[in-house]
């Protein structure tokens, strides 16, 4: 006996549901002489009348019972597919985690999140803040599926690619005589009380950089952990310090004011993630938003211009 195929259980289908030919043609969208030729050639490859024909009504035959309950069974099990389908185009019932660098997630981070909600609406996202040190443990554990962070993962079991890359800047409390300056430089810095972050941590050494270069040593006022603690310090005239752009890549940000740097110091973004592991759609589409909304803070850089 010859297979049904799915546009014969469609047409099938159509004409149980209307009672008529051309009620099964509108339903489709298609002709109806094309419907009465598919019905007939059906009926004649399967050796079995599947409709009782009266005054143009077409009603399941007795005999074809069982052929009409597995027509319907077939139908509620695409109508389940495409529920499923839906659900997991709007992310229902399912999660995103990832971690970020905390100066990634600050702003950067926030507006990766609304492009991620705004295409899949019911997506829950499970964002965390790490240490350098904590992503080899958040990774291979797969806690989550990604981590973007301001240095490359050092691990064999952990691959990293470079999304973008920024500059460090000079933020100082409105009122500072050095906002004047169309740039600063670390020597420029030499005499202020200077915000910075511990040297033996990995964004501590990048923060060094410019004094190295400069030939200066840096005279800390105080240290705080993460960007955040600096630019809040900074915000509240504790003191001037050296971070990198993307901490600070939002466009209004009272009480503070920013200026590049004159030393051209780079600061690098990765994607981590562990060897191996397949990312789900929902995590690929995020590094994409990522990747673009850090290559645009960059080419926004020169917000900081002028500002007062």
């Amino acid at each position: 006996m010859p297979d049904l195929t799915l546009r014969q259980i469609e047409v099938i289908r159509a004409v149980m549901m209307t009672g008529t030919i051309s009620g099964a043609a509108d339903m489709l969208n298609v002709s109806a002489p094309g419907i009465s030729r598919l019905v007939k050639h059906t009926e004649e490859s399967l050796g079995i009348r599947l409709f009782e024909r009266k005054a143009g009504l077409f009603t399941p035959s007795v005999e074809a019972a069982r052929v009409f309950d597995q027509v319907r069974e077939v139908y509620k099990g695409v109508e389940n597919l495409q529920v499923a389908v839906g659900s997991l185009q709007k992310g229902k019932d399912v999660q995103l985690s990832f971690a970020t660098a905390p100066s990634i997630a600050q702003f950067i981070a926030a507006r990766v999140m609304r492009q991620v909600r705004s295409k899949y609406h019911d997506l829950f996202v499970d964002l965390n803040m790490l240490k350098i040190e904590e992503t080899v443990d958040y990774l291979l554990l797969e806690r989550g599926e990604f981590v973007i962070m301001s240095s490359a993962v050092q691990n064999a079991a952990i691959e990293n690619e470079q999304i973008a890359e920024g500059r460090l800047v000079v933020v100082l409390p409105e009122g500072n005589p050095l906002a004047k300056k169309e740039a600063v430089s670390a020597r420029d810095l030499a005499d202020e009380d200077l915000i910075g972050v511990d040297p033996f941590d990995p964004y501590g050494v990048l923060l060094s950089k410019p004094f190295k270069i400069a030939g200066v040593t840096p005279r800390h006022a105080m240290r705080g952990r993460f960007a955040q603690t600096l630019v809040s310090m900074v915000r509240h005239g504790l003191g001037v310090a050296i971070i990198d752009e993307f901490s600070v890549a939002e466009v209004y940000m009272p009480g503070l004011v920013r200026r590049p740097l004159v030393e051209d110091v780079r600061v690098k973004s990765f994607v981590s993630r562990k060897k191996g592991r397949v990312l789900s759609g929902f995590a690929e589409y995020a590094i994409a938003q990522f990747r673009r909304e850090l290559g645009k803070a960059v080419e926004d850089g020169p917000w900081y211009r002028g500002q007062k």
